[in-house]
C-alpha cells in the first residue's frame, strides 16, 4: 500500500531547481501568490530492504513500477548477490500492491525493465549476474511476460545474434516502435569491450543492427523514436571523460550522429514530448558524496540543462519516466533518511514546470 506522501507548492519563476533533501520524513507546504504549481513525492516500497534500479509503465489503464530487491546494491552479509525482481500495481497511481517476487537461485537479477509489446502484453527484461566469491563471472539477460499485468511467466534467456565474441552481454533496455524492439547491449570480456544495437520481434530473439565504436566504457543506453521513426539515444559512459553520449539515427539505424553530452549520466531515461521537448531523468554526481536524481530538459540537437532535482541522496537514480495527464510520473530509488537501505518513491511533476 502507498506509504508517507508530501505535497508542496512551488512557484514557477524561470529555471526550476528545487532540492527537498530535509522533506523526506514529513509532510511540509508552501504558497506563492502568482504561478502555483504543485507536485508530490511518494515512497511507495520501503520494506527495510535495499530496493533500487526501477521502472515505469502504464497497461490496460493500470500503472506498474518495477525494480531490483535485495539486502544491499550487490552483496548480502555472507557475500552473495541475490536480487530479486519485483513489480507493483496501481489502479490510480496512490495505492500499490505486489504482483510480483521473482528470483533465480544463485542469481543477481537486477535493473528490470518494464515496457508493452506490439502484441499487448507487459515485458519485463531484466540482467542476471553470477558471482563468485564477490568476483563476477557470467551476465545474462533474461525476460518474463504477463498478459493480465498479475500473472507472469518464467523468467526465459534471451538470445543474441550472430553470437557476441564475449560471455557478458548486458542487453539494458529495450523500446518498441511499431512491430519492432530495439535496445543496446554492452559487453565485456577477454575480446574487449563492445556496445551493439538489436532489434527484435518477440523480446526474446536479438539480431544485431549495428556496432559502435565509442570509447569510456560506455554502457547503459536508452532509446526513444520521434514521430517521423528517427531512433533518438542517450548512452552513459563510465571512462574517460565520463561524459554522457548523445546520438540519434534514421531507419535502418545503422548511421548515427553521435557527440558528447554536457554532463554524465546513471541509469538515464527519457521521454519525447508532443511539442519535441525531450525530458530526461537521470543521476547528478556535481557533489560525489551527495548524488541526486535530476530531471533535465533538452533537444534533439543534444542539448541539455537541468531543471530539477528530486528528493534523493546517496545511492539513487535509475528513473522510469511516463506522462500522465499533464504531470511527469517519475519513478525512482533513493537511500536518503535510510542510510544503506533504498527506497522506491514516484514523483508526480507539472509538465508546464518543466518545459
Amino acid at each position: 500500500m502507498a506509504k508517507r506522501k508530501m505535497t508542496v507548492k512551488i512557484a514557477v519563476v524561470g529555471v526550476l531547481l528545487i532540492a527537498l533533501a530535509g522533506l523526506l520524513r514529513h509532510e511540509m507546504s508552501r504558497r506563492d501568490k502568482e504561478g502555483i504549481r504543485e507536485y508530490s513525492v511518494q515512497t511507495v516500497w520501503d520494506k527495510g530492504t535495499h530496493a533500487a534500479f526501477t521502472d515505469l509503465v502504464g497497461f490496460k489503464g493500470k500503472y506498474y513500477i518495477t525494480f531490483r530487491e535485495g539486502y544491499s546494491h550487490i552483496f548480502d552479509e555472507a557475500g552473495n548477490a541475490e536480487g530479486r525482481i519485483r513489480v507493483l500495481e496501481s489502479k490510480n497511481g496512490n495505492n500499490w500492491e505486489s504482483v510480483l517476487d521473482a528470483g533465480l537461485e544463485g542469481i543477481d537479477c537486477r535493473d528490470p525493465k518494464i515496457s508493452v509489446t506490439p502484441d499487448g502484453r507487459l515485458m519485463v527484461l531484466f540482467g542476471g549476474s553470477l558471482y563468485v566469491n564477490k568476483e563476477l563471472q557470467g551476465q545474462q539477460g533474461y525476460v518474463m511476460f504477463s498478459d493480465d499485468g498479475r500473472t507472469f511467466t518464467k523468467p526465459e534467456k534471451i538470445t543474441l545474434s550472430p553470437d557476441p565474441a564475449n560471455e557478458m552481454n548486458w542487453l539494458w533496455r529495450v523500446t518498441w516502435n511499431g512491430d519492432t524492439g530495439y535496445g543496446i547491449s554492452y559487453g565485456f570480456g577477454p575480446a574487449g569491450r563492445t556496445l551493439i544495437l538489436y532489434s527484435t520481434k518477440d523480446g526474446v530473439n536479438y539480431t544485431e543492427v549495428k556496432s559502435f565504436d565509442i570509447g569510456g566504457f560506455a554502457n547503459e543506453a536508452t532509446l526513444r523514436f520521434q514521430p517521423d521513426g528517427r531512433m533518438l539515444m542517450m548512452l552513459r559512459r563510465d571512462g574517460d571523460d565520463r561524459m554522457g553520449y548523445w546520438g540519434y539515427s534514421d531507419a535502418p539505424y545503422t548511421d548515427w550522429t553521435l557527440k558528447p553530452m554536457p554532463l554524465q549520466v546513471g541509469g538515464p531515461d527519457f521521454t519525447v514530448l508532443e511539442d519535441g521537448t525531450i525530458l530526461a531523468g537521470t543521476r547528478s554526481y556535481a557533489i560525489g558524496s551527495h548524488c541526486k536524481t535530476i530531471i533535465i530538459k533538452g533537444n534533439t540537437d543534444g542539448d541539455f540543462q537541468e531543471v530539477f532535482t528530486l528528493p534523493s541522496d546517496g545511492d539513487t537514480s535509475y528513473p522510469g519516466l511516463l506522462v500522465v495527464g499533464d504531470k511527469l510520473w517519475v519513478s525512482y530509488y533513493s537511500t536518503a533518511g535510510t542510510p544503506g537501505k533504498a527506497v522506491i518513491r514516484l514523483a508526480k511533476l507539472p509538465l508546464d514546470a518543466l518545459r
